[in-house]
């Protein structure tokens, strides 16, 4: 069973990469992130054609998630439990936070589904903007709801993986330069906190093989050449219990998918999974 993570960065924009990345790469499952459309104006015919499945979250803002499948979708879950609502400006696109109206209800950051016997979430975290911001504490509130939200549904004891945009560097292995991200979001204690949580969990970070340099980066800022320059960050993850990680046979990040003519500024995480012995 091949499982896959990929923040697309606007599923409309990227389309035509991804429907070429699905008959390349085949996942049986993927997690999608910042999709930028209404779940219901979602490609899913465009994918459907290709043998997926759509479940599919979103507002037609800066956000939305989405699972596709191969392998069947059920149970499907849009948002969590208790999820905070950000008072203020719907997303970190300076452009936006004068003019648009504070949130009444909670973004589209999360979907889970059952697909071929495992129950995948697809997250997309809250930037945080900057440590001193509402928008940082509501990054916490996230976690602490997301935190909530998948203790119950380990407790049941099922396959589970929570993938996807966690904009969090783990350690400072994770950032190309710990000394750059002094101050900023993505590596604050209180960020790195919230991941240990979901470890203690019972959750295994599944780190991917990097295909390039000594470390498996993930993001690439579109400027000054970052991404040729190999200077990334990891932080989209691929959390899974112990049902899942005993399975695991490989872990990659495609980093093909973030080369060429407009791609997004993150690259896919696939993952490979031996049958299910049980």
């Amino acid at each position: 069973m091949r499982l896959a993570t990929w923040n697309v960065n606007s599923v409309k924009a990227r389309l035509p990469r991804l429907l070429g990345w699905l008959e390349e790469t085949r996942p049986d499952v993927v997690c999608l992130q910042e999709t930028k459309c209404r779940a219901d104006m979602f490609p899913a015919a465009e994918v459907g054609e290709l043998g997926y499945e759509t479940a599919a979250h979103g507002d037609g803002r800066w956000n939305g998630v989405a699972v596709l499948s191969r392998v069947g979708v059920a149970d499907v879950t849009r948002g969590l439990p208790g999820e905070p609502v950000y008072q203020g400006a719907a997303e970190d696109d300076p452009q936006t936070r004068l003019t648009e109206p504070v949130l009444t209800r909670p973004e589209a950051r999360a979907i889970g589904a059952t697909c071929g016997g495992v129950r995948v979430w697809s997250l997309y975290a809250p930037n945080g903007r900057t440590p001193d911001s509402a928008h940082y504490l509501y990054k916490l509130e996230w976690f602490a709801a997301l935190r909530e939200a998948l203790a119950a549904e380990l407790s049941e004891g099922a396959p589970l993986v929570a993938c996807g945009d966690y904009n969090v560097a783990p350690t400072d292995e994770d950032v190309w330069d710990p000394a750059v991200f002094t101050g900023s979001t993505h590596v604050t204690p209180a960020e790195r906190r919230a991941l240990a949580e979901l470890r203690a969990l019972g959750l295994h970070d599944v780190i991917p093989t990097p295909m390039k340099g000594p470390r498996p980066y993930t993001y690439w800022d579109y400027r000054a050449g970052m991404f040729h320059k190999d200077m990334g960050m990891r932080i989209d993850l691929f959390y899974a219990n112990d049902a899942v990680v005993r399975r695991v046979r490989s872990a990659y990040v495609d980093r093909e998918a973030r080369k060429g003519k407009g791609p997004s500024d993150h690259a896919p995480v696939v993952v490979d999974l031996d049958t299910d012995p049980g």
